[in-house]
C-alpha cells in the first residue's frame, strides 16, 4: 500500500484514519483519486482537498466506525465499493462483535484497495443473484444451538468469514493446531477471494487447460483431497511444488494460495516502495542480496517482483529475528511456485490492462530461468 498524507498540513497518514491528528480535519478515502484526503464540510456533504471540485458522503457504515471511504455526494449507492458487498454483518447487540467487524472491515478494505487498483472486476449480488461477489460475517452459535460451528470459505461468490478469526488468542490456537506458519485476516481475505476469480477468470476460458497443466486437474474429488490430507498431511516433498502444505491439497487451494502469496507480494514491495526503502547488505556476496524497490509491483513484470522480494523478505526476517519474533515471510518460493505465480501474475495483468489476453500458452522457462535464486528464509537452525 502507498503512503498518505495531509493536504492541509501535510502530516503523514494511516489508510484507516477519519481525522488528522495534526490540525484537526476529518479525512476519507477516495476511491477514484486512490488517496486518504483531507475534507472541509460544504453544505450537508464534504468537499475534498484532494478533488476541491467534487463533493461527497461517507459510506453509510461510517455510522458504525468501520469504514472511511467516500462516495460522490449524488451516488445512488449508500454504501462504497467494498462495503456494498457485505450480505450479512454481526449482530451488533452483541456487545464485542463490533470490534471483531472493525478487525475484519479494515482488513477487507485494504483487499479491495488491491483489487480496484489492479482493475479486477467486482460484481455484486444484486448485478449477479447466483455469482456475484458477497460477503457473510457471522460469529459462532451458542454451543446448546445444535446449529454447526461457521467456516470460512467460499461458495459461488459468496466468501463467509467466522467473526473468531478476528480475535487474536483464537486465530493463533487455530494457526498452531493446523500447523501453519502465518494466519491472519487479510491472508484469509486473499486467500478466499481467489477462489471468486478462479471462477471469473479461469474456469469457463481458455485458460482452463493452461491451469491443468500448471497446477493439476480440479474435477479429481475435493472432499477426498482433504480428508487425505487432514488424515495423513502432506507429502514429504511438498515444499518442491507447493508454495504452502494446504496448497497442496487440491488443485483449487494450490490456485488461491499462489494468488494470496501473489497479493502480498505487491502490498508489500508497495509499502517498502513508498518508504523509499532499498536492501544494500554489508556482507560479502551483499551484491547478490540488494535491492531497490523503485518501481510499482502492481504494473511490474514478475522478474522484477521476485527479484525485489527475496532481499526484502530476507531483511524483515533478519529484523524480526532480532525482536524474537517468527519470521515475516516464513515461506521459500521455488521455481514449480514461481511458475504458478507467472500464471497468476498474466492472468491479473491482463485484466489490469482491460485485455483480453493471448489464448497461446505463455512462456515461462524464461522466467524461472531469469530467476536464479530461491526466494525464502535461510534455514532455521
Amino acid at each position: 500500500m502507498k503512503l498518505f498524507e495531509c493536504q492541509n498540513c501535510r502530516q503523514p497518514l494511516y489508510f484507516e484514519n477519519t481525522r488528522c491528528e495534526s490540525c484537526g480535519l476529518q479525512l476519507g478515502y477516495l476511491p477514484s483519486h486512490d488517496t486518504v484526503t483531507a475534507l472541509q464540510a460544504d453544505g450537508g456533504g464534504w468537499r475534498a482537498l484532494a478533488e476541491p471540485k467534487g463533493r461527497y458522503r461517507y459510506c453509510a457504515n461510517i455510522e458504525h466506525n468501520v469504514c472511511n471511504w467516500l462516495l460522490p455526494f449524488d451516488h445512488p449507492e449508500h454504501f462504497c465499493a467494498a462495503c456494498r458487498h457485505n450480505r450479512t454483518i454481526p449482530d451488533l447487540s452483541v456487545p464485542r462483535n463490533l470490534a471483531r467487524w472493525r478487525k475484519i472491515e479494515l482488513a477487507k478494505h485494504r483487499l479491495f484497495y488491491t483489487l480496484l487498483k489492479l482493475r479486477l472486476p467486482l460484481t455484486t449480488r444484486i448485478e449477479d443473484e447466483e455469482g456475484g461477489l458477497a460477503f457473510d460475517f457471522i460469529a459462532d452459535q451458542d454451543n446448546d444451538s445444535g446449529k454447526p460451528p461457521v467456516m470460512t470459505g467460499h461458495a459461488s461468490g459468496l466468501i463467509t468469514i467466522n467473526l473468531a478469526e478476528a480475535d487474536d488468542p483464537e486465530r493463533e490456537r487455530q494457526r498452531f493446531e493446523m500447523g501453519e506458519p502465518y494466519r491472519t485476516l487479510l491472508g484469509h481475505f486473499r486467500h478466499e477471494i481467489a477462489h471468486y476469480y478462479w471462477a471469473r477468470l479461469v474456469a469457463q476460458s481458455w485458460r482452463l487447460q493452461e491451469f491443468r497443466n500448471i497446477f493439476g486437474d480440479e474435477r479429481q474429488d475435493y472432499d477426498a483431497a482433504l480428508r487425505k490430507h487432514y488424515s495423513d498431511g502432506p507429502a514429504s516433498d511438498w515444499p518442491d511444488h507447493f508454495v504452502t502444505h494446504y496448497a497442496s491439497v487440491h488443485p483449487w487451494e494450490d490456485f488461491a494460495e499462489t494468488w494470496a502469496h501473489f497479493f502480498h507480494m505487491v502490498d508489500t514491495l508497495e509499502t517498502a516502495g513508498a518508504f523509499g526503502l532499498s536492501v544494500k547488505p554489508k556482507v560479502a556476496k551483499g551484491v547478490e542480496l540488494a535491492a531497490e524497490i523503485d518501481f510499482d509491483p502492481h504494473q511490474a513484470e514478475l522478474e522484477r517482483i521476485i527479484e525485489a522480494w527475496l532481499p526484502l523478505t530476507f531483511a524483515v526476517n533478519s529484523i524480526n529475528r532480532s525482536m524474537g519474533l517468527p519470521d515475516l515471510y516464513p515461506f521459500v518460493l521455488g521455481p514449480a511456485v514461481i511458475v504458478k505465480l507467472a500464471f497468476v501474475h498474466r492472468l491479473v495483468e491482463t485484466r489490469r490492462a482491460g485485455e483480453p489476453g493471448d489464448p497461446r500458452t505463455s512462456t515461462i522457462r524464461a522466467i524461472v530461468a531469469g530467476i536464479r535464486r530461491t526466494v525464502g528464509p535461510p534455514e532455521s537452525s
